[in-house]
């Protein structure tokens, strides 16, 4: 019988999401890959109680994980519910809808029809009651943002969600989001965008409608696909995933160029007394609009390094300066 560690809270900082009154540990686990049931079980399931013994309290999925699709929620749920039933209420979990997920019309998007199945969905997957965040995983443009908002609102009000988000919308698209989920009396609790040193769109105005609007903020994708790790010091390594056929990552983006750029960073990195992905991770962290940062892990020991990253947040002047020089 799984026990948590008593000092889990006493090294992850809290951060406060927007102006909500919702805490979200510096770190997060996302459950993208490696919970899927092509995945090992009990290899997964130690990697979830090691990151709720270091203080990691939310953890985020989706309707479309896995693989197959929906087997992290599965996976997730089966771990919740055998292991960690007694902790729920110090747990935030999250869930999305909004890419591809059963065939017909009606199983992708944005409309009220799909995003409410969906949440009904993944709460039996998980053997749920409600979920702390529901996302709309994408716009849609051929759905109203309206109804996609309306939606939103609707599950909180069902007490299905407690709160609401949305993620990969842009700047524009996000004011309008916020401002219709204002007046349905259900304000918008957090933004999950793609974003890393070497991925920057948040910064040309997302950024700021967060802080103008008190949204929080959350990144995905922060190792840039494993590319900001020791990992391509030296090339393409066999097996990674740039070296695979499929894949987010593809082997022509590890140019000689992107190797340098990665080398420079490590250097500075190691100055610090950081990995490579440490200093990654903090630097998304130096900015009070991101309110948390998503990891992945394939394993315990993977985790606990990333975790490790909260230990040094701090950067000089010389140091951003230095960084910015390399990345731009």
């Amino acid at each position: 019988m799984y026990k948590a560690s008593e000092d889990r809270y006493d090294n992850m900082p809290y951060r406060r999401c927007g102006r909500s009154g919702l805490l979200l540990p510096a770190i997060s686990l996302g459950l993208w890959h490696n919970f899927g049931h092509v995945d090992v079980y009990n290899e997964f399931k130690k990697i979830i109680f090691h990151a709720f013994d270091r203080g990691i309290t939310h953890f985020d999925l989706a309707n479309n994980y896995g693989p197959p699709a929906g087997s992290a929620e599965e996976n997730f749920g089966k771990i919740l519910n055998e292991d960690l039933k007694q902790y729920r209420d110090e747990m935030i979990i999250s869930t999305k809808a909004g890419y591809g997920m059963w065939p017909g019309p009606y199983g992708d998007w944005g409309s009220r029809k799909y995003l409410i199945s969906s949440l009904d969905q993944s709460l039996k997957r998980m053997g749920l009651d409600y979920v702390d965040i529901f996302y709309s995983h994408r716009p849609d443009p051929n759905t109203p943002i309206e109804e996609t908002m309306r939606a939103l609102d609707h599950v909180v009000r069902q007490g299905k969600a407690l709160y609401v988000g949305i993620s990969n919308y842009s700047a524009d698209q996000t004011r309008e989001a916020s401002r219709i989920l204002k007046e349905l009396g259900t304000p918008c609790l957090i933004h999950q965008p793609k974003y890393s040193m070497f991925e920057r769109w948040v910064e040309n105005g997302l950024l700021d409608v967060l802080e103008e609007d008190g949204i929080g903020g959350i990144a995905f994708s922060p190792l840039a696909q494993g590319m900001l790790t020791n990992k391509y010091l030296k090339g393409i390594p066999e097996g990674s995933r740039a070296a695979k056929a499929h894949g987010f990552l593809q082997k022509d983006q590890i140019t000689e160029k992107v190797i340098a750029k990665i080398k420079s960073l490590d250097e500075i990195a190691e100055k610090r007394g950081q990995s490579l992905a440490q200093m990654a991770i903090a630097w998304l962290l130096k900015d009070e609009r991101i309110t948390s940062v998503l990891v992945g892990a394939s394993s315990v020991n993977q985790l606990e390094q990333n975790i490790k990253s909260v230990a040094n947040l701090e950067f000089t002047t010389a140091e951003l300066k230095e960084i910015r020089t390399i990345i731009d």
